[in-house]
């Protein structure tokens, strides 16, 4: 891994990341079929090997008191044939100076491994294959809301400092669509 920040002014900070992932062994996952064009099956195959390499982006500017913008953009490839983008934006929103909204949205874009087919698409004689849509060509939408509360004397006096609620609706061209609510607590 290799990072860098720089604050280039008093309201803008940025930083760019980058990681170099290697990868050995059974890459493929056991409980995975892939139904094959001449109607046999096996279990997924994949190289033993595989090289990540992931680069972000990361710019805050601060509007003032109240309001953050925080971007991110991330390019990967690897050795598979996937390439993706991710871009993120989230600005969160300062109501009181212990009560907070966020809402975000992240958009990604990825294409296909050389080894992904869908059901009943590979060949027989294919050296590598997998139906795994993970690996397919996919576009997804992210987009929600955080509320976070942080009182001086914890939530309630308590020991619990500062509480967020998240809620997302996650959609992906594969028609997979999710939604998530998440809660964050931090104690003193």
């Amino acid at each position: 891994s290799l990072s860098f920040s720089q604050v280039f002014s008093q309201r803008l900070q940025g930083s760019i990341t980058t990681d170099l992932v290697e990868q050995n062994g059974y890459l493929g996952l056991p409980f995975h079929r892939v139904y094959f064009a001449n109607d046999s099956e096996r279990v997924e195959n994949l190289p033993n090997t595989r090289y990540k390499l992931p680069i972000g982006l990361r710019l805050n500017y601060f509007l003032g008191d109240k309001v953050i913008i925080r971007t991110f953009y991330r390019y990967y490839i690897d050795n598979w044939g996937i390439q993706s983008h991710t871009a993120d934006i989230e600005i969160p929103f300062k109501i009181t100076p212990f009560l907070s909204i966020s809402p975000f949205y992240r958009y990604y874009t990825q294409t296909a491994a050389y080894y992904f087919a869908p059901y009943a698409a590979h060949a027989f004689t294919d050296k590598y294959y997998t139906s795994n849509y993970a690996l397919s060509a996919f576009n997804s939408n992210f987009f929600g809301a955080g509320i976070r509360i942080a009182p001086p004397g914890g939530i309630l006096n308590t020991k619990l400092s500062s509480m967020e609620i998240r809620y997302g609706h996650y959609t992906q061209t594969t028609d997979l669509v999710s939604n998530v609510i998440s809660v964050a607590l931090k104690f003193k």
